[in-house]
């Protein structure tokens, strides 16, 4: 009977009969994912290094967040559509090879990072408990052992685990996030860091990119969760609106965070501030069930890049695996500190990648694959050579753009318009080479 809760499917479509889940449980899924100590990082660091006024910090990395968001969306339909895996239709996108072996790992590398950031940070706040209740902080290694190793085996059980623990866990989870916003809000008003500073529009534009590029690599992932939407418009509308009303209330309690404690880490900062046992054992359990329902999809949409760059391994392998160098890597703390310029360096590829994502999908296929490519996808899809060219134009692009100009956002524009061009030409050359001949 256990065995038939694990997830099997593995890069296979999803049987009819199991698209059953609504937008509104996807609302609540994305919702519920939102507010955690890997989501709280750049909204705090707006304030706290970009020097930006919590409304211009809102208002820079809401925009940036929601432009991701609406991509992320429309690359939920291949999902809902086909009943596949969002990396092994990436095959007919981007060609079998560049999809196996740049764009999976990719997308691999970048789970096991926000993986390992929300481990890390779950594990502060429980030292901080530890510390404030027994007088004595608990040791870093074994705790984020132990959460990276309980949300890696929940991860093997799959898509119904994470559904149904959000569901468990949204009470707590919606009582957490008021407290939070009860907590600071009046902290805020009285705070004297909460005045505004000058202006500066080369750091609003700056974390306008970096939001963006933290959240734009959903695009090639979202359709991992809505293989079992009930309908294409059912899981679009569900991620999209989770997304956004989700990160809207993070960026709130982040951003009143930096300004009051100048830290970027509400459940740290709230938790030491605590004078009430019951806060603490509240804030406690929301930071630690936020932690494990983002882990939970980290780690799902990680193990299906790892296992479209090795099939033969199977969903509940891959997902091992990707456990157990979740566990690993969760260890190294400088993932934290360093956020800035690593999400930064995940930009020179995430962007042009994600940027031929979406070009291809939206305007070359209008949205839609036929089931004659879909039967291409057990065959080796060619990668075009513009496809490549415009991964290496866009990294190039990345690297020589000022902070100033925002350049994730603007990079993922060029790159998407240099790809349409290069794919408009290639075409008219495969026309006119038919007509030759």
């Amino acid at each position: 009977m256990a065995t038939a809760l694990l997830e099997k499917i593995g890069l296979e479509r999803v049987p009819q009969e199991q698209k059953t889940t609504s937008w509104l449980e996807y609302a609540i899924m994305q919702l519920s994912f939102s507010a955690n100590t890997g989501n709280f990082l750049l909204p705090a660091l707006a304030v706290l290094h970009g020097g930006l006024s919590p409304l211009a910090a809102f208002g820079s990395t809401f925009i940036g967040a929601t432009l991701a968001f609406i991509l992320v969306s429309l690359l939920t339909l291949p999902g809902s559509r086909l009943g596949l895996p969002a990396q092994y239709v990436m095959r007919l996108l981007l060609g079998t090879k560049l999809s196996r072996f740049f764009a999976s790992p990719v997308r691999s590398i970048t789970s096991l990072y926000w993986f390992s950031v929300q481990t890390i940070g779950g594990t502060y706040v429980i030292q901080s408990i530890t510390e404030i209740v027994l007088g004595k902080k608990a040791p870093f290694i074994p705790i984020a052992l132990l959460l990276a190793i309980i949300m890696s085996v929940l991860a093997v059980v799959g898509f119904h685990a994470v559904k149904n623990a959000i569901k468990l866990f949204l009470p707590l989870l919606l009582t957490g996030q008021l407290l939070m916003l009860f907590l600071l809000v009046p902290s805020y008003q009285t705070s004297v860091s909460a005045s505004e500073g000058p202006f500066s529009w080369s750091m609003f534009m700056l974390y306008v990119g970096l939001t963006f590029v933290q959240y734009v690599s959903g695009v090639s992932a979202s359709s991992d969760i809505t293989r079992y939407a009930k309908s294409p418009t059912q899981g679009a509308v569900g991620v999209g609106i989770g997304n956004i009303i989700g990160f809207a209330i993070t960026a709130v309690i982040a951003i009143l965070c930096a300004t009051v404690y100048q830290t970027s880490n509400p459940f740290v900062s709230l938790i030491d501030e605590a004078t009430s046992v019951w806060i603490i054992i509240i804030l406690g359990c929301y930071a630690v069930l936020s932690m494990v329902s983002i882990n939970l999809s980290n780690a799902y949409t990680g193990s299906f890049s790892l296992l479209n760059i090795f099939p033969q391994i199977g969903r509940m392998t891959s997902a091992a695996v990707f456990g157990i160098i979740a566990t690993l890597t969760s260890l190294y703390t400088p993932l934290v500190t360093e956020a800035q310029g690593i999400i930064q360096l995940f930009g020179y590829v995430i962007i042009p990648v994600s940027a031929i994502i979406v070009a291809q999908y939206s305007i070359v296929k209008r949205l839609r694959l036929t089931e004659q490519e879909v039967l291409q996808l057990t065959t080796n899809v060619p990668t075009k050579r513009i496809s490549v060219f415009s991964l290496l134009f866009g990294a190039v692009v990345y690297i020589l753009l000022p902070d100033s100009i925002s350049p994730g956002f603007v990079t993922f524009i060029i790159t998407f318009t240099f790809y349409l061009i290069g794919k408009r030409n290639e075409l008219r050359l495969a026309e006119k080479n038919v007509v030759s001949a």
